[in-house]
């Protein structure tokens, strides 16, 4: 068995994202398709100690361009704001000092494409957890369909799957049929939010993988696993 998964490319995405990520053999981000304003593909969540709030990648974005077309908007000084919020809201977590220098190293980067900074940073976070996963942009593959299920089995094709995993509401958007047809096996991803250590009183699930990191150390990808349940088999 050779398990695909597939997902738009995000800003410092959640932990649900890498846990997809952990449980493939490949991963692919999916940069050809339409940009959607004001999801996760520009911007995430930290925790402070006033809840959580948002870091936003500012783009110059025309409708219908799609994610590998966005660029950034380089006139805001918006590297600076992200790591000003992170050492601020983060220098008292327990593994601070073990990450910073590396998103230091991030953020001193000039990138000009906004898909450009997310694989940076989903490379960047893999690392830093321990996952090593085989990581391919869809704009690089020859995919040949442009209905949403016969991408996902194109791009399967060709990066050699017999298995797909999709997130837990695949089904609302996916064929299931289509994958029959051809005969490739459907998983669903049956994600749950661990809890552990945070910094600012009350647990707040839906950070950005930053957030366990700094929190768990070495032993945010153990945090992961130890949550995770099987995922669930198409019927």
């Amino acid at each position: 068995m050779k398990l695909v998964a597939v997902h738009q490319p995000q800003y410092l995405p959640w932990l649900g994202y890498f846990d997809k990520m952990d449980q493939c053999d490949v991963f692919c981000l999916l940069d050809t398709v339409q940009y959607k304003k004001n999801e996760y593909q520009n911007r995430n969540r930290i925790k402070t100690d006033k809840g959580w709030q948002w870091l936003t990648v500012p783009v110059t974005y025309r409708f219908p361009q799609q994610i590998n077309e966005v660029e950034i908007n380089t006139a805001d000084t918006w590297t600076r704001k992200h790591l000003e919020a992170i050492r601020t809201h983060y220098r008292k977590a327990a593994f601070y000092k073990l990450y910073i220098d590396p998103l230091e190293a991030f953020f001193e980067q000039k990138r000009r494409k906004l898909v450009d900074v997310n694989e940076a940073c989903v490379r960047m976070l893999m690392e830093l957890a321990g996952i090593e996963r085989e990581v391919v942009l869809a704009s690089q593959l020859p995919v040949e369909s442009d209905h949403p299920t016969g991408r996902l089995i194109d791009l399967v094709r060709l990066l050699g799957g017999d298995t797909y995993l999709a997130g837990k509401d695949g089904a609302k958007y996916m064929d299931i049929e289509l994958f029959r047809r051809e005969g490739i096996t459907l998983l669903f991803q049956d994600f749950v939010h661990p809890i552990y250590p945070q910094c600012y009183g009350a647990f707040e699930p839906y950070m950005s993988m930053l957030d366990l990191l700094f929190n768990c150390g070495p032993s945010s990808l153990s945090v992961l696993r130890q949550a995770r349940k099987k995922p669930i088999e198409a019927v």
